[in-house]
């Protein structure tokens, strides 16, 4: 069975807890790495301090409004680097600005979604993205 290691970038535990499950309860066995800030999500990539034995995700679910480093200045960084370019990036937000959203693409994120409000059309996205990114797409 495919198995693929996805880096969650998401401050609010409520969010954190239902992305989890969603994944949890999908057809495929997923390796759940979660980072609450925008420095820890790139520390995360570089192995530094406490992440030194971190694999590289093969897909990152990147919210916009985070703590240290916002969502943009994680992706920014992620597009840039010749290193972590490749990794998909899909946007997991509550935003729904235009703004937001033109900026996002501007920076090469691979798929924005604005997280539905309620609770079980959340699990429902999470588990249509798990469906699309891990069955359909192939993950480099």
């Amino acid at each position: 069975m495919k198995r693929i290691h996805i880096l969650l970038v998401e401050d609010n535990e409520g969010d954190i807890l239902l992305t989890t499950d969603a994944l949890e309860e999908g057809k495929i066995i997923n390796k759940v790495s979660v980072v609450k800030d925008g420095k820890l999500a790139i520390d995360f990539l570089n192995n530094k301090e406490p992440y030194v034995d971190a694999e590289i995700p093969n897909l990152i679910l990147l919210d916009i409004n985070l703590p240290k480093k916002n969502g943009h200045e994680v992706l920014k960084y992620i597009k840039g680097s010749e290193k972590f370019r490749h990794i998909p990036i899909i946007m997991l937000t509550t935003s729904s600005s235009e703004k937001d959203i033109h900026e996002a693409y501007n920076h090469y994120v691979n798929c924005f979604i604005t997280k539905p409000v309620d609770v079980d059309e959340f699990m429902e996205a999470v588990t249509k993205i798990e469906s699309f990114w891990i069955s359909i797409v192939q993950l480099p």
